[in-house]
């Protein structure tokens, strides 16, 4: 049966700690409730003594595709105990404990981080929501609107695409989407491939280093063993594990990989938010 709302029962899930943690940008918080798009659904999200409530503007027959975007069934208290038994990540679980990661379609995640290239989160926002004024479809709700396929952004010129104030990042964006539109790169193999060929084949992406290719990495395709490593966590990193020296790229990289278990990507997530929320 189709629906316009629906509760969604789930347990140690922070809503507001998982959508303003950057890993999205297309989330506004409005009075007592998040605001945003998942494919061409407006719905909107409001934390519950029990969980999560959504409404839609129309019918819904199958709400998979919100658990699959909340990752509602995640086990998060079988992945906290594999984060390493330290100071800084007690502390980080402490603060951020119910920080979820989100499944993004891998298109979008891929596309807003590009866009994500040396720009703070309020600018990526402001980014990424000309985009979608200026491209996609309208979803019913004002302010709101779908992310432009690749199709469509490949049919635009790059001037179009600076003027949405993304600057040198359009070519990298008109790029990305040309290959993918013109089936010269396919995103659902990327699925199948493990950790180490799937970022390599990322980055043969213009504008797609290694921190982008993580990225997009755990919270399009949820790999959780990719790391990505920004400004922010190398500092987190640097002054939390490595105050006494200083710590080459390469050692940060390398601790990162070997420190943090299977589920290093969330244990990121956790630091990342922790440390940017202690710094506001």
């Amino acid at each position: 049966m189709s629906a316009t709302e629906i509760p969604l029962p789930v347990r140690d899930y922070d809503l507001a700690a998982t959508l303003d943690s950057g890993q999205v940008f297309r989330w506004q918080k409005i009075e007592n409730s998040w605001h945003g798009v998942i494919g061409k659904n407006f719905v909107q999200l409001t934390q519950t003594k029990t969980g999560i409530h959504a409404v839609t503007t129309a019918p819904v027959e199958d709400w998979n595709f919100l658990r699959h975007f909340l990752q509602i069934e995640t086990d998060l208290a079988a992945i906290l105990k594999t984060f390493p038994d330290d100071e800084p990540m007690r502390a980080a679980v402490a603060a951020c404990r119910g920080l979820r990661l989100l499944r993004q379609d891998p298109w979008e995640c891929l596309a807003s981080f590009i866009l994500s290239s040396t720009k703070q989160i309020v600018q990526i926002r402001q980014i990424v929501a000309l985009l979608c004024e200026r491209f996609g479809e309208p979803c019913g709700v004002d302010g709101f609107a779908s992310f432009p396929t690749p199709e469509k952004i490949a049919s635009v010129t790059e001037l179009q695409l600076r003027n949405c104030k993304m600057g040198f990042r359009a070519p990298s964006l008109l790029a990305a989407a040309q290959q993918i539109a013109r089936g010269k790169f396919d995103l659902e193999k990327i699925h199948a491939m493990n950790y180490a060929d799937a970022r390599e084949e990322l980055m043969t992406l213009r504008g797609v280093g290694g921190k982008i290719a993580d990225c997009v990495l755990l919270f399009g395709y949820g790999f959780d063993t990719a790391f990505p490593v920004d400004v922010w966590i190398e500092r987190a990193l640097q002054e939390l594990y490595f105050p006494r020296r200083r710590a080459s790229e390469k050692r940060l990289r390398h601790f990162a990989a070997t420190h943090f278990g299977p589920h290093a990507g969330y244990a990121q997530q956790y630091l990342f938010h922790n440390m940017r929320t202690k710094k506001k």
